[in-house]
């Protein structure tokens, strides 16, 4: 048997579903419901972890010490070159091997023995000054006519070097120092590369960050609707079974309260997937459990600004010389893109040094020793020792160096083109971050108050609905109010922190990255009652333009690093 409920019973009951759906949408300004985090985690502290768990730190560092090491190579091409050497050699067969060189007989030969110098004496006898000399012209014709040679190399079966080489390049025509020079413009840019992968990290951190926490707050006001519209089938069913409301009422109550259940599973994955990305950024195991204890709508960024100059040097203390006192030319692009035509213009020097003649001086230092068996002493060695100037002049090169020279004129004309719109895009990449930023403060202040007054709004539509004075439609029409002022209160409190941190990274950033990026899937919730598609249009259509590029002014063009390691 149906109960019937008295028109006073149905009152109470559906203000107090109508109080309890109000206190839900104003929860959803805070943080969505999470599960009990195992680690909370401030905006602050995910930017240090992320810095000492990037990749793209460890890359841009890497650049820096292999410029580092291209430059002192560049360097040592200036300063003299002195190596060592020490050398040992058996000989095992020989061409001299049957010539007699006397001596100790090492050399091969009969080794006959020294018959000295010969000395007449006239005092002695006529006899024996005969025989003096018949055994001295016997001895000569027997002895080997080499035995002079025996302590040179012919034949001998140990052979013993050390040496010393010294070359000195007197002059090249300015070719070294210019290489010197694209070395130091390389090293110049790594650094700043170093220094705008930093800032891009915090950027993209602290915009994960942001966008998890907004991503949250979507989900509170998703679940929220869905508890109104939970609320509101109650309320109709409860009126249709005492009559007071037809058939087509209840069933668009149910059909409201079911078309807002995919958009609770919609807002659920993408919050899942906003800690995802987080996640990643830290290097964190993505089934972690993280709390996000910073909060969305601080009014300053003075927590992070401490982190941010503990990452970052100071833009005055940036490597390279500024072309201007402008902030257009202080952005570590524009610096890039100077170091750059730097290069480029010391490639052409060292391309046209090839012309002129250079002069080098080279020594040979050495000490040889033929032992016949064993270490030789010191005493046993004998000197070699050279000296020589060289002068080099290209005479005919069949066009090769005007070739290369056309080439290199090219890649600095290209280079100071370069510059020139990496200047403009700059100065427009900033005029573009202030216009953001006043944009988003303009949305925030804009957005103060909405919600209240749209949940006013709401348990007003509420009671007038349960006095029967309006119908469901004008319901569903305040639900949907309400949805669009929590949903975008939200998204005005992340895009306003991100044009504040674009704005104090904006010396750093490349040019065009860290548009103001909401994503399309949270940007909206779906429409409660199937009144309407989404409620976030305007945050709905922002693209995002970090893609954009700062035209070519991330470093120096290809072939420069080759340059500098003595190219010529």
């Amino acid at each position: 048997m149906r109960m019937m409920l008295t028109h006073s019973q149905i009152r109470r009951r559906a203000r107090a579903s109508a109080a309890a759906g109000a206190a839900l949408a104003l929860a959803a300004l805070s943080t969505a419901p999470r599960p009990a985090a195992s680690q909370s985690l401030t905006l602050a502290e995910a930017l240090l972890r992320a810095e000492s768990a990037s990749e793209r730190i460890a890359i841009a560092e890497a650049g820096v010490l292999r410029a580092g090491g291209e430059r002192r190579r560049a360097v040592s091409q200036l300063l003299p070159q002195l190596f060592a050497s020490a050398g040992y050699t058996r000989t095992l067969d020989s061409e001299f091997q049957d010539v007699g060189f006397g001596g100790d007989g090492d050399g091969g030969g009969d080794g006959s023995a020294d018959c000295g110098e010969f000395t007449p004496d006239p005092a002695l006898p006529l006899e024996q000054r005969v025989d003096s000399l018949e055994s001295a012209v016997r001895c000569a014709s027997t002895a080997s006519p080499f035995a002079g040679f025996s302590d040179l190399p012919f034949g001998r079966e140990n052979q013993y070097n050390l040496g010393l080489s010294l070359s000195q390049t007197l002059w090249a025509g300015g070719r070294l120092r210019a290489q010197v020079r694209v070395a130091d413009a390389a090293r110049v840019a790594a650094e700043l590369e170093l220094a705008s992968a930093r800032a891009q990290l915090a950027f993209e951190v602290a915009q994960a960050y942001y966008d998890a926490m907004l991503a949250d707050r979507l989900l509170a006001v998703a679940q929220a609707t869905l508890t109104q519209a939970e609320t509101t089938l109650t309320q109709v069913r409860l009126a249709r079974d005492v009559g007071r409301q037809p058939e087509f009422e209840a069933l668009r109550a149910q059909v409201t309260f079911e078309t807002q259940r995919p958009v609770v599973i919609q807002r659920t994955a993408d919050r899942d997937l906003a800690y995802l990305r987080l996640k990643q950024l830290l290097d964190l195991p993505a089934d972690a459990d993280v709390e996000l204890t910073t909060d969305l709508d601080a009014d300053e960024l003075v927590p992070i600004e401490t982190v941010l100059a503990r990452l970052l040097p100071p833009v005055d203390a940036l490597p390279g010389e500024l072309e201007s006192a402008d902030t257009t030319a202080a952005r570590v692009p524009v610096r890039q893109a100077a170091q750059a035509v730097r290069a480029q213009q010391n490639l052409l020097a060292v391309t046209r040094a090839q012309r002129l003649p250079s002069i080098s001086l080279s020594s040979q230092y050495g000490r040889v020793a033929y032992p016949s068996s064993g270490l030789p002493g010191w005493s046993e060695f004998r000197t070699n020792w050279t000296i020589s100037a060289s002068l080099q002049v290209p005479v005919f090169t069949g066009g090769r160096i005007r070739g290369e020279e056309m080439i290199a004129r090219a890649d600095v004309a290209q280079s100071e083109a370069q510059f020139a719109l990496t200047r403009e895009l700059a100065a427009l990449d900033t005029r573009d971050a202030v216009e953001r930023l006043e944009a988003a403060h303009a949305g925030w202040v804009a957005s103060a108050g909405t919600v209240e007054q749209a949940t006013r709004a709401y348990s007003i539509a509420q009671v007038r609905f349960e006095e029967g004075i309006s119908t469901q439609l004008e319901l569903n029409d305040s639900r949907l109010l309400l949805q669009q002022a929590s949903a975008n209160r939200a998204i005005a409190a992340r895009d306003l922190q991100i044009a504040r941190l674009r704005v104090t990274l904006l010396p750093y950033l490349p040019i065009g990255s860290a548009g103001a990026v909401a994503g399309a899937g949270m940007a909206g919730t779906g429409a409660a009652g199937g009144t309407a598609g989404s409620f976030g249009g305007a945050a709905g259509q922002r693209a995002d333009d970090a893609g954009s590029g700062s035209a070519g002014a991330s470093g120096l063009p290809s072939g420069v690093r080759a340059s500098a390691q003595g190219g010529g």
